[in-house]
Formats: C-alpha cells, structure tokens, sequence
C-alpha cells in the first residue's frame, strides 16, 4: 500500500483525535505533569551531550523504572559526560546495570562520545543541521541510535519547543492506525509518521495552542505546541491504546470520537 501522504484530511485527522485526546483528564493529567519539567528528560540537564545521551538511556524503560532511570541519569549528569567517558569497564557497567541492557546502553554512550569527537574534529556542527539531516546524519554514525532515538536526541538536546515530535514504536503501531494513517516498512515508519505529525501541527498551529490554553502548563508565545501534541498522543496511546479500555471506540478513524460513542455500547 502507498504510504500516507500530508495533506488537508490527514491534517484534520491529527487535529481531531489531539482535541478528544486533550479533554481526556488523565491524558491532561500526564501532559501537565511532564510538559514544563518532563521526568525522563528534565530540563535541568544543560550539556546537549548529556542530553543526547539520556534520549537513549531512556528507550525500554517502562513507568515501574523510572526512579531507578531518574537515579542513574542523576548520578550521570553530576559526573559530566567527559568523566563518563573515562570510566573504567567495571565502574561503566556499574553505573548503568540497573537500567538493564547494559552492554547496549554503554554502546551507545561510547558510541555517541566518538561520532561527537569526530563531528568536532571535523569542524562540523550538529546545532546548525536542519531536523532531517541530523537524524539522518546520527541514525548512521551512532550505534545503537535508531530513528526514534535520534529524534529523541535531537529534540532533547535543542530543547522540549524545538519544533520536533518524536515517535515511538508504539505510536507507529498504535497510534498510525487510529488516524487511518498507512506507513511505510521497516524503522523509516518513525521518520514518516514525525513528518505527518509536524506538518499537521504546522497547519493547525492557532487551533492546537488554544486548546492548551487551559492546561497548567506553560508554551512559549509564537512557538507551535508540538512537544504538547507529542505528549498529548503518547499520553493518549499509553493510556487508551496500549490496552484499550471498553469507552475506546473501535472505529477509528472511520468514527471521529475518541471514546463513549455509540459503537462503545453495541
């Protein structure tokens, strides 16, 4: 099948579930709770390398980890990345164990340290590429960086109103068939499904901020509210898709409600 393209009804595809989504109280809770001062990512952490590295720590760590998650990114972030980087194997090991995947994760922080030295050495800079190439360009040289990592890093390291939306493997599986939305194979499903996302916040960017009007949270004047759409859909996802309660309507997107329909009852 062809893969989904932007344009208008995907645009109004996006707009709609984001609004039922966002009168959802314990989606609003989720949203509130992590938009100003986000609890896997938290703004505290100044040094985009620390920054690019907690994207990645970050991935297969579930709700019932994240105190041992918040604990290692902590402990991390008061070492700095350069002292990271010159731990011997068994203090590395040490500090990372508790998040599992160890050998992986230490992968990926040796691997991040290289590709940003390299990038260093040759006068490159990551900070002036645009969203597309720096994904591309940290997709291929770090490994262990998928594209739902990079874009992670991406917009962690340039900061929550960057203009990105990141997208995890449950919103490719979850999410794109509740919008209608048809993806291409394989790991560029997340790169294509971001770009639907993005242009559709683009379109809708007046209409999206009001609805964050009344939610305790605070977006910068003039900015798209895409971190708010992103947490708006992963909260959503997690909370109704992931194991889909009897209120979720089955027919998406055929049916625009989100939830207490009538195909709810029948």
């Amino acid at each position: 099948m062809t893969p989904t393209t932007p344009h208008r009804r995907t645009d109004n595809r996006v707009l709609t579930l984001v609004t039922r989504a966002a009168a959802l109280a314990d989606v609003t809770a989720e949203v509130e709770a992590n938009h100003d001062h986000n609890r896997w990512w938290p703004p505290t952490i100044t040094d985009p390398r620390l920054r690019m590295l907690a994207a990645g720590w970050s991935t297969r760590i579930n709700y019932r980890m994240i105190d041992t998650y918040r604990a290692v990114l902590a402990r991390a972030t008061t070492l700095g990345f350069d002292a990271l980087t010159d731990l011997d194997d068994d203090q590395a090991r040490d500090l990372v164990a508790p998040l599992g995947l160890t050998a992986t994760r230490l992968t990926y922080l040796y691997s991040l340290a290289d590709t940003l030295d390299r990038w260093d050495k040759d006068g490159t800079d990551p900070a002036a590429w645009n969203t597309q190439t720096f994904i591309a360009a940290f997709t291929r040289d770090v490994r262990g960086a998928s594209y739902k990592v990079a874009q992670c890093a991406a917009l962690y390291a340039r900061g929550y109103h960057c203009g990105i939306i990141p997208v995890d493997s449950g919103m490719v599986t979850k999410l794109a068939p509740a919008l209608g939305f048809t993806l291409p194979a394989g790991p560029v499903a997340h790169e294509h499904l971001r770009l639907l996302l993005e242009h559709a916040v683009a379109t809708h960017t007046d209409a999206l901020r009001t609805l964050t009007a009344d939610q305790n949270i605070t977006l910068p004047s003039q900015t798209a509210p895409t971190w708010w759409t992103h947490l708006t859909l992963i909260y959503f996802k997690r909370l109704y898709l992931n194991r889909p309660p009897a209120r979720l309507c089955p027919r998406r997107p055929t049916c625009p409600a989100l939830t207490d329909c009538a195909h709810t009852r029948t």
